[in-house]
């Protein structure tokens, strides 16, 4: 843990100045100095301060003033007030303002270094349990999100391909790299791969790197020093410390830019980095299991991804078989879905019809198996009864053809070309799962052009994320 912390040091006298700022840098510890009350609250707006000393006596705003002012821009900022007018009065002003610390003058550096350390101690404890709780929180909320998935199932060829795969690489240290399309349950194999290797006891912490900017990216992988940027107000743990002696499962992967690329690779070579904004080098001990939609070797060839990367990622690919490919496992998958949706809606005797069953082995399911559970719930809610029938499943569902077929009558190219537009919009929403900009990329057109088409077709309110 870095135990510098950044202080300000605010005295009129030149001499005492100096003499403050030596003590405090004789601790190891980032100081600045300023002459007056006023310039050191601007510079508290942009640089925040974990220690302020100030003297109580300065032209213009005093101590106490200056208190009040510092604890309702940083409430955690604490402070000790210097004066060489030493009351009780005083002292108990500044404690019921907030004040950590109250010395009088003269004093000796001594003295003012066991007041700092004791300080600088409290703060250390304060911070760590902040990211202790911190860290609880989040972990509390991974255990509670995987109950929102059902297990792997398949029983097919390629699943059970899957499976062989798994039991070889899960006891290992190895990276893994799952690749599969949206939908196909990546995360739900990256946690398989967690459950059953030796680091089960420790945390598997998710971050999806597609979802997030590059500089939000940076700071949730690595975390920030207090002060690291606007906002920083306080130091915030990365996932990769999350995941120390556990898993880090990095979704979407081929999404990163070409600058944390570099960042990632130092981790996975060296097991070290350092936050945003920090100087203190952070040793990880982490397993890194990567997944992507994208074909990352060709993404290699066009010069969007680190070949050296790449090669780190690899070490143990794993394939998943879009739904469409294993049709053979619909009946299982279906059923799966169906006891738990039956536990869920309190329709314990949930069955689907043969025909409406067989219907669903026709569509090409382009969302995989999240638009599979999916369409199963929503026909789940909507039919009149315990059996889900073709009259339940959705029109995508029916005619997977529906898009492309020619009316007999009536061949108004305008009406027909619209109707084309239309499903494939629907389609592209249902794929992003409601991301606009996803939707705009897979359609080909700008997303200005995407919200105005939502719009002329009134989907806007259907298919809002």
């Amino acid at each position: 843990m870095n135990d510098k912390l950044h202080l300000f040091i605010i005295e009129d006298n030149a001499t005492m100045r100096e003499g403050l700022e030596l003590v405090v840098r004789r601790l190891g510890h980032h100081v600045e100095t300023f002459d007056s009350a006023e310039p050191a609250l601007a510079a508290l707006k942009s640089k925040p301060a974990e220690i302020i000393i100030s003297d109580y006596r300065l032209s213009g705003m005093d101590g106490l003033a200056l208190l009040e002012k510092v604890k309702a821009l940083q409430p955690a900022c604490e402070m000790i007030i210097i004066t060489a007018f030493g009351s009780v009065d005083l002292a108990v002003q500044a404690m019921q303002k907030g004040a950590a610390d109250f010395i009088t003058k003269p004093f000796s550096p001594d003295e003012l270094t066991v007041k700092l350390e004791r300080l600088a101690d409290l703060l250390r404890q304060r911070r760590e349990l902040e990211n202790l709780q911190e860290q609880n929180l989040y972990l509390r909320q991974e255990e509670e999100s995987q109950f929102n998935f059902g297990e792997i199932i398949g029983p097919s060829a390629p699943m059970l391909e899957v499976f062989r795969m798994l039991q070889k690489v899960a006891p290992t240290d190895s990276s893994v790299i799952i690749y599969g399309e949206s939908g196909t349950g990546k995360e739900l194999v990256a946690r398989a791969i967690h459950k059953n290797s030796n680091r089960a006891n420790g945390p598997f912490i998710r971050v999806n790197c597609g979802a997030l900017t590059e500089t939000l990216l940076e700071s949730e992988l690595f975390g920030h020093e207090k002060g690291a940027f606007t906002g920083a107000l306080k130091k915030k743990l990365g996932r990769f410390e999350l995941a120390h002696r556990g898993s880090i499962f990095l979704d979407e992967i081929g999404d990163i830019s070409p600058a944390l690329q570099i960042k990632l690779l130092r981790v996975l070579q060296e097991k070290e980095f350092e936050r945003v904004g920090g100087e203190e080098t952070v040793s990880v001990d982490a397993r890194v299991i990567a997944a992507t939609h994208r074909n990352l070797k060709e993404e290699v060839a066009q010069g969007r991804f680190r070949e050296d990367l790449y090669y780190r990622l690899h070490i143990v690919p794993i394939n998943l078989p879009p739904l469409r490919q294993r049709t053979n496992d619909l009946p299982v998958l279906v059923k799966h879905f169906l006891q738990r949706l039956g536990q869920e809606l309190r329709r314990p005797n949930l069955k689907i019809e043969l025909p409406a069953l067989e219907m669903m082995k026709n569509y090409h399911w382009p969302g995989n198996v999240r638009e599979l559970e999916n369409v199963l719930e929503r026909a789940a809610v909507l039919c009149e009864n315990e059996r889900l029938t073709i009259a339940d499943l959705p029109p995508l569902v029916k005619d997977r053809s529906a898009v492309f077929q020619l009316p007999d009558e009536n061949l108004d190219l305008n009406q027909t070309l619209e109707e084309v537009e239309r499903a494939l919009i629907e389609r592209a929403m249902s794929r992003a799962h409601g991301v606009k900009a996803e939707a705009a990329r897979l359609l080909g057109i700008k997303a200005t052009t995407l919200l105005y088409k939502l719009e002329k077709y009134g989907l806007g309110e259907k298919n809002e994320a």
